[in-house]
This record gives C-alpha cells, sequence and structure tokens, in this order.
C-alpha cells in the first residue's frame, strides 16, 4: 500500500493517477473536510487526518510501505511564516515519527528546488549543493530546507527515506488552481496580457509524479534527486499558451525593476483585501536569480526523463478548456 500525503492537492492527485495506472494501491491523506474533487472517480481509499496530528499520521500509515510525504503549505509571502514552519517542518517531523512507529519500508518526501542553497550565476544548481535553512530569500524555502535536514537525519538514524526536489511545476490536474495555473488562465483570455521577463526551470506535473515513483523504486536512502524539465522564459510561455489556445493577443512587458517597486504595493494590497497573491518580491526574484538546475542525477541514477514543456502546455491549456469553469481558486496545498 502507498499512503500519499496532501493527496487531494496537485501533485498529489496527478501522483495517485500515476499509481493506478501502475496497478499499485493507493491510499490518500486529506484534512477532515477537504475538497476532493481532484480525486473523484480515482480508485483509491481515502482517510482523514492532518500532519500536526500524531496519532492521525499512525492511523493512516497502517498496513502502508511506501509514504509519499508531499503535504506541505506553499506561500510566497513572509506573513505566513509560523504556520509555515508548523505544517512544512513540524509536520514532516510527526511524519517521520509515524513512519516509524509503523514500519513503513520507504519515506518519500517532496522538498523543493527553493530548499537548496541559491548559489550566484554561473554555478549550476545541482544535488551537490546543501539545503540552506536560513535562506533570506523567503519562509518557504526555508521550512522546506530545514524539514530537508530532518528527513536526512532520519535517514542516518535508519529509516529508509529519499528526498525530491521538483522546479517550476505546471501542468494538467490543477484543481487548486496554482499560480502557475493563474497564469496560464490569464493568458488564455482574449486580452491584453502582462508578462514580467524572467527564466526559470518549470517542468510537467505529470513527470514529477513519475519521478517520485522511479525515486521509491530506484533511489537510495538518504539521497536526494532533483527533478526538472526545462529553463524558459515567461515571455516564451506565454507564447506557448496562446499557440495552444489558438489566439494572439498583444502583451505588456514589464521592466524588473518596475515590477519589483510594484510588489511593495502589490503585497500590501493583498494583506488589506485577504486576497491570493498574484506576484510578489519573493516570485519576481525568483524569476532573476539563477535557474541554471540539473538533473542529471535522477536521470543517470532513476532513468528519470521530462517531456518537452512545449507539449505540457499545450495538453496544460486543453485541460483548462475542458475545466476551469469548475475549478475555484483556493490556497494551494501542495
Amino acid at each position: 500500500m502507498n499512503l500519499i500525503t496532501g493527496a487531494a492537492g496537485h501533485l498529489g492527485n496527478v501522483l495517485a493517477r500515476e499509481l493506478l495506472i501502475r496497478g499499485q494501491p493507493v491510499r490518500g491523506l486529506i484534512l477532515p473536510g477537504e475538497d476532493t474533487t481532484s480525486l473523484e472517480g480515482l480508485d483509491i481509499e481515502l482517510v482523514e487526518g492532518n500532519v500536526l496530528d500524531l496519532p492521525s499520521l499512525v492511523r493512516a500509515m497502517q498496513g502502508v510501505e511506501v509514504v509519499f510525504h508531499m503535504a506541505a503549505l506553499v506561500s510566497i509571502v513572509e506573513d505566513n511564516a509560523p504556520l509555515l514552519y508548523k505544517v512544512n517542518v513540524e509536520g514532516t517531523r510527526n511524519v517521520i515519527e509515524a513512519a516509524r512507529q509503523c514500519g513503513v519500508r520507504r519515506l518519500v518526501y517532496t522538498s523543493s528546488i527553493h530548499a537548496i542553497t541559491r548559489p550566484p550565476d554561473g554555478v549550476t544548481i545541482d544535488e551537490s549543493l546543501p539545503f540552506d535553512p536560513h535562506n533570506p530569500a523567503g519562509a518557504y524555502d526555508r521550512t522546506k530546507a530545514a524539514a530537508s535536514l530532518a528527513v536526512l537525519e532520519a535517514a542516518q538514524a535508519g529509516l529508509d527515506t529519499v528526498i525530491v526536489c521538483p522546479t517550476g511545476v505546471l501542468g494538467p490536474y490543477d484543481f487548486r488552481r496554482s499560480e502557475m495555473g493563474e497564469m496560464v488562465l490569464t493568458w488564455m483570455k482574449r486580452s491584453i496580457g502582462i508578462v514580467i521577463n524572467g527564466f526559470f526551470d518549470f517542468v510537467d506535473v505529470r513527470d514529477v509524479a513519475a519521478g517520485h515513483i522511479l525515486a521509491a523504486e530506484k533511489g537510495q536512502t538518504g539521497e536526494t534527486y532533483i527533478l526538472g524539465g526545462e529553463r524558459i522564459s515567461v515571455t516564451q510561455i506565454q507564447q506557448l499558451v496562446q499557440q495552444a489556445a489558438g489566439i494572439r493577443t498583444p502583451a505588456v512587458n514589464i521592466p524588473m525593476r518596475l515590477a519589483l517597486f510594484a510588489a511593495r504595493f502589490a503585497e500590501i494590497y493583498y494583506r488589506v483585501t485577504k486576497t491570493r497573491p498574484r506576484f510578489t518580491r519573493y516570485s519576481l526574484e525568483t524569476l532573476v536569480s539563477n535557474s541554471e538546475i540539473s538533473s542529471a542525477k535522477a536521470s543517470t541514477h532513476l532513468g528519470y526523463k521530462a517531456r518537452r514543456l512545449s507539449e505540457s502546455l499545450a495538453d496544460t491549456v486543453a485541460w483548462w478548456l475542458q475545466n476551469r469553469k469548475r475549478v475555484k481558486a483556493t490556497v494551494r496545498i501542495r
């Protein structure tokens, strides 16, 4: 039996689909009362629990061989730092303890490329770089790094663990309307678009899910594997989305310096109106940071590979055309 924490999230529901395709049984951990639209029609067992509630994790892990721990709080603002720490760090420690108590064979932890220290331009980001729990870039980065270090400590103490670090995830089955999903939807409209130029490494959610399964099957205990895709500019993504949607509208390119200045006021607006952030200084700085990322280790040792983003974005647009009217924006839980 495989247990997925955060099963109703974007990556969680896609991993469930990939496991089912392979004929593997799946149990999904969901929050009490959580929206499970993303899991409708899937032959999986759902159990309610919370990563902050150790007894509920122990109950969920009964008879489980492999735990895919991907339940996490994602935030691009600093306001949520205390909650981020509780969910991402303390929650992961609870998952580790429950796995020990239940004799789980292997724990696969979903970290993030943002948990790894950000080196200067010219230095390739790979698994030789350490996790940085003091990263000044943002609370999300710090908490994912701290959680990753806890998983490595568990491996040294005898628990069979593997860590995977996805880059920027996008793709179909985005029932929680991720930040990238919102951008794709914006560019699918027949209106003037806004583009803030920058680059990052993006990867299809289906390839990340397949990478998790490969890590569970072939990963070495205590090792970390980066699951990346393709380094691409925001402008190129916008063009590929419009090509797939069969539309062509003008786009206003906002200089990064102006965008960073506007982000200060945008964050105040999001805080006052209690609306979901669309862009912040953190997200903008990510687009201008070093994004030369290597997935060579995962490719060599796991057999991991990622599809072209042109294919991924075409599938994403097709999925949104069928589902955008029934998917509401929510706080994203991976």
